[in-house]
């Protein structure tokens, strides 16, 4: 049941410098694009795969850099004995301390006894694997696994090609199901030659003019052939090993022929019950070919709800159902600062955990709007849309994301807002100012680089809206109050606020035929617009349409310090 403790990456491809104590079970990174998700997970397969040698360029080194070797380097525990053999390894063993995640390089009573493989790729761009100890390295020992111990370590690669993995060729995931093998080397042998006589039979008829030529002249020139030259297989091309038996189904076609979905839920579930033989496992963009509840099949029998750890995965993604059907201790934000990626679990804390089930999008952006409610989120995306159709880029196709932190306690939006820097993300947080926030909530939210826009004092986002915009957007609003919930219900909610004293007409008729909308009047709508369960815009959906055809083509007559906020907001989304 080996699995990996630590992993030290230097020079390869994207990455400069990795240092990272994995998950024992499942470890799922995210990150944005060309953060170096993949190539950990190439690391390890090369480094720990049982092969002989493996194909390096001069763009897998770091910035092209041949002169600064790749290496690689896997500190392995949970050790079968023969790894432990003194004999064998007795100056590669190790230790590895669990509570500070630390190799020593020693091992010692208390401590877990592990080994280190090392992989080297040099200028010359051939790969040694070796053993690696400070001591070792001291006396100038030097040694690598046995062929034995490399094949029972290697990782089980869970790719979108399924051929391998179906079939008992060497390292497949059925040949280490079972001791088991086939012993049919005299069968094979007798129907690779059956094969030869039967397709030679045939092909004699058919290819009898190009033979006499062939027969004519050899004989001219005095080359033997016999009575006749025979089209016969190549004895070379049809050598049948025991990579040529392959499961197939009831009706004899082969399961290599599967969906690429079907195929890799089948072979992660032959891999867990294959675990005692092979117990870490890669699989680049699970989601791959996967409908959602397949997805989440898929991730179960990898055991991501099992209470034991089965595997120990490694996978990466950019669906959010993965990240929503995972814990936060099991998914992992690759992040490259400086000269150095980090490799930083989300975490389990409550504002990350609800973030994962209600938002797991943003996990997998690079900025994020943390947003008080649903009306900020819908009015951060129609003005998104509104930019967008004036040439602008979308927030999304820079990387963005919303957070809707569902109302309330506005402490809630600077918590979550810090728990998502503490992670790398970009955030900002966008909430009313009807609710005041405790002070060390927003200054610890600052101290760790975010940003904030809030409405003016006392306001909400309707506030604003309502006593902001131009007298004719103001009609807009209330209009498209009418078509969303229909006019016996804001004139109901306008005359509820008003104790009676204005109606809908009378308020539409001020408005329009009047001098305009008074202060009054402006304060009253704001405040039946929100009234109740059944408010007028409060929804994503609905506060998205009032953002990208009212309040954004409108933006320029409206009030200037609303102006300005927008303008805020419109800066941030725009420097992502």
């Amino acid at each position: 049941m080996a699995r990996i403790r630590r992993i030290e990456i230097w020079n390869f491809r994207s990455i400069q410098a990795l240092d990272w104590s994995p998950s024992a079970g499942i470890n799922c990174l995210i990150g944005p694009g060309d953060s170096g998700k993949s190539s950990v997970l190439d690391a390890i397969d090369l480094c720990l795969g049982a092969r002989r040698s493996a194909p390096f360029g001069d763009t897998d080194f770091f910035r092209l850099n041949v002169e600064q070797p790749i290496v690689i380097a896997l500190t392995l525990g949970a050790l079968a004995d023969e790894l432990k053999n003194l004999d064998a390894y007795g100056e590669f063993l190790r230790g590895y301390d669990p509570a500070t995640k630390l190799v020593e390089d020693e091992p010692r009573v208390g401590i877990e006894t592990v080994i280190t493989l090392r992989l080297r790729v040099t200028g010359d761009l051939e790969p040694s694997w070796t053993l690696f100890s400070e001591r070792a390295e001291q006396q100038g020992l030097e040694r690598g696994l046995t062929w034995k111990d490399r094949n029972s370590l290697a990782p089980a690669r869970i790719g979108s090609y399924a051929n391998t993995n179906l079939s008992w060729t060497r390292g497949s995931v059925l040949n280490r199901l079972t001791e088991e093998r086939a012993n049919l080397g005299a069968e094979l042998a007798r129907a690779a030659r059956e094969a030869r006589a039967s397709f030679g039979n045939q092909a004699g008829v058919q290819l009898a003019r190009t033979i006499g030529v062939v027969n004519a002249t050899a004989g001219s020139l005095g080359v033997p052939v016999g009575a006749s030259a025979q089209a016969l297989l190549d004895a070379h091309s049809v050598s049948i090993g025991d990579g040529a038996i392959a499961l197939h189904n009831e009706v004899g076609v082969p399961l290599r022929s599967l969906g690429t979905g079907s195929a890799r839920l089948l072979i992660a579930g032959l891999q867990r019950a294959a675990a005692e033989a092979a117990t870490i496992a890669l699989v680049d963009e699970v989601e791959y070919g996967l409908e959602p509840h397949r997805l989440v099949r898929l991730l179960d029998s990898l055991g991501a709800k099992a209470p034991t750890l089965p595997l120990q995965v490694f996978m990466t993604t950019h669906s959010p159902v993965a990240i929503r059907e995972l814990s936060g201790d099991q998914v992992f934000v690759v992040r490259a600062r400086g000269n150095q990626h980090h490799v930083r679990a989300i975490g389990v804390a409550d504002d990350v955990q609800s973030t994962i089930r209600a938002d797991p999008e943003a996990f997998l952006a690079k900025s994020v709007i943390v947003c008080e409610g649903a009306s900020e989120v819908g009015f951060a995306r129609g003005l998104d849309q509104y930019w967008v159709s004036q040439g602008a880029p979308s927030f999304f196709a820079t990387g963005g994301a919303h957070v809707n932190v569902g109302g309330g306690d506005p402490d809630k939006c600077y918590s979550r807002g810090t728990a998502l820097l503490s992670l790398g993300y970009r955030v900002l947080v966008l909430v009313d100012a009807d609710k005041t926030p405790r002070q060390q909530s927003v200054e610890t939210f600052f101290a760790a680089g975010g940003a904030t826009i809030t409405w003016r004092p006392g306001r909400a986002l309707e506030d604003e809206l309502f006593l902001s915009l131009h007298n004719d957007a103001v009609s807009g609003l209330v209009q498209r109050a009418v078509e969303l919930v229909e006019a016996d219900l804001v004139n109901a909610h306008i005359q509820s606020e008003s104790q009676g004293r204005v109606t809908l007409n009378t308020a539409w008729a001020e408005g329009t035929t009047g001098g305009g909308y008074t202060t009054a009047t402006r304060t009253l709508l704001s405040l039946a617009s929100r009234k109740g369960k059944n408010s007028w815009f409060k929804s994503v959906t609905k506060f998205e349409g009032v953002a990208r055809d009212i309040v954004g083509p409108n933006l320029a007559t409206s009030e200037l310090g609303f102006q300005t906020l927008v303008g805020q907001l419109r800066g941030w989304i725009h420097a992502a």
